[in-house]
């Protein structure tokens, strides 16, 4: 099933993001994990692309399972990282082989190993994007920054950027995680005032660990704010605890972004099935309205 069925269908949905092993040898632990993931029953998971497209083909197996065994509509991840034509066209067509029908395309950041110049045909998420609406057949999603985009001048180039990316073909966006929903709002209300008009679904990371504070700062460059961090510094060093207030705090947002008109919800898990579970419990009733 196309991911604009499912976001179009005016219910609320939750969505879950697992990754594949970067080794083959670990598929069969992190194939579990995801399972787990998926017979908690959520609406699609998406499934990451690892640098340089290191994990395509367990990107692509992995997806292919979740929906096979479990009939959870999954998307898989594109990046341009390097990236040729050629290696494009054969992922395209390796997914419509797989019965993949949704992909998110992503420029991708520059490996820290890569020597090379990362971005050689594709320099861009909307050059992709392009190349994939021209294959055809697939629905093709994005990622946006409610902060902005690290790369980008300001937030206003951030959101023509964004425009060129949803103009080339692009069918919804997900942000990266936010922890402030009034960061969202203000981004909402920027994007549709610049006429992009498609789904723009949150993306919401649940801390369960102290250490993922920092990671969350790196990758995205997103606020914290004082809220969270007395979360953080309080619980940080109690596994459970933390957990537990990671969880909650994640599930307070998303009722937030619920009782503000926000269905569609996508989590980031990290193959958490126990993190899934939890905000799963919290919404129980809540989703179901």
């Amino acid at each position: 099933m196309k991911l604009t069925s499912v976001l179009g269908q005016k219910r609320i949905t939750l969505s879950f993001e697992v990754f594949p092993p970067k080794a083959d040898l670990d598929f069969e632990s992190v194939r579990q994990a995801a399972f787990q993931v998926a017979k908690l029953g959520p609406d699609y998971m998406s499934v990451t692309y690892g640098a340089g497209g290191s994990t395509r083909d367990n990107t692509l197996a992995l997806a292919e399972d979740i929906q096979k065994e479990y009939g959870v509509t999954a998307i898989a991840h594109l990046t341009c990282v390097g990236a040729t034509k050629d290696s494009i066209q054969e992922a395209l067509r390796d997914m419509r082989h797989s019965g993949i029908e949704n992909i998110l395309a992503l420029r991708g950041d520059r490996p820290q190993w890569m020597e090379q110049e990362p971005f050689t045909d594709y320099h861009y998420a909307s050059d992709l994007v392009a190349a994939i609406k021209e294959f055809g057949g697939f629905c093709i999603g994005g990622a946006c920054y409610p902060e902005g985009h690290p790369d980008a001048a300001n937030k206003k180039e951030d959101i023509l950027n964004l425009k060129k990316k949803v103009d080339a073909g692009c069918e919804f966006l997900t942000t990266q995680m936010f922890f402030d929903n009034n960061i969202y709002y203000n981004f909402l209300y920027r994007v549709r005032s610049a006429g992009i008009e498609v789904p723009v679904i949150p993306g919401i990371m649940p801390i369960s660990r102290a250490s993922q504070v920092k990671n969350a700062i790196r990758l995205s460059g997103c606020n914290m704010p004082e809220r969270f961090k007395n979360i953080v510094d309080r619980f940080g060093t109690n596994k459970d605890a933390m957990m537990q207030a990671g969880i909650i705090y994640a599930s307070e947002q998303i009722i937030d972004l619920i009782a503000n008109g926000v269905n569609n919800i996508h989590i980031y898990s990290m193959n958490h099935a126990n993190v899934v579970r939890g905000i799963m419990e919290n919404l129980s009733e809540i989703v179901m309205v």
